[in-house]
């Protein structure tokens, strides 16, 4: 099965795949600000295991929510 080309998807269709990719970068700019200016310590996991996948996985604003979500400690 092929993919749809994009003058082949509805109006709707490319809105919402543009919005995923807006949000999807959006978020991970944040993440990834957060991740480089947050100690170590305040990191659940390794921070360099953090930014590759942060930098090379596509996932629609998954990974960088989950790291925003459940990456970092909460301030005590």
């Amino acid at each position: 099965m092929r993919s749809a080309r994009w003058n082949e998807m509805s109006p709707t269709t490319r809105a919402v795949v543009v919005t995923a990719g807006v949000v999807d970068a959006g978020l991970r700019a944040w993440a990834l600000a957060d991740l480089r200016n947050r100690p170590a310590e305040q990191v659940l996991g390794p921070k360099a295991v953090w930014g590759l996948a942060l930098t090379v996985v596509s996932s629609a604003g998954v990974l960088p929510a989950a790291y925003l979500l459940l990456g970092r400690r909460r301030a005590a």
